[in-house]
């Protein structure tokens, strides 16, 4: 039997009245729990600018090269692609990282398709244990 997971983090945070791209970044980050009380230096975040722009020059990146553009360790890099791994958001090939969507909204639909699905589980069991233990409908 395999076990096959994915890991969804959403964070609802008020929505940014200005319209700056570095601060709609950050807040679309947050948002999607790429953030983290332990990441003091926000390299999650700035690993993640780095495959933005690596998607928009259709690139793929090593490790070792995220870790030269973000002034990063390499195991620090590898700790957070592995997060982003298992969040979905990001494709491996031939040791090569990059955004696994053409675009932020396509991410966005990926990730709600997850959660969406994650409930309806979620909430066929509960009516199973409701049924088992004969809770009220």
């Amino acid at each position: 039997m395999t076990t096959y997971f994915r890991r969804a983090t959403i964070i609802k945070i008020k929505k940014l009245k200005d319209n700056d791209i570095n601060e709609d970044l950050r807040w679309f980050s947050t948002s999607i729990g790429m953030s983290s009380v332990r990441d003091k230096e926000k390299s999650c975040f700035r690993i993640f600018i780095e495959l933005l722009k690596a998607l928009k020059a259709e690139e793929k990146l090593s490790s070792d090269k995220i870790a030269e553009k973000t002034n990063l360790s390499r195991g620090t890099v590898i700790h957070h692609i592995n997060r982003l791994l298992e969040r979905d958001i990001v494709n491996i090939e031939d040791n090569k990282y990059n955004l696994k969507y053409k675009n932020l909204s396509g991410l966005v639909d990926h990730l709600e398709s997850n959660v969406l699905t994650a409930f309806k589980d979620i909430k066929e069991i509960a009516k199973k244990i409701d049924e088992n233990l004969e809770l009220e409908k």
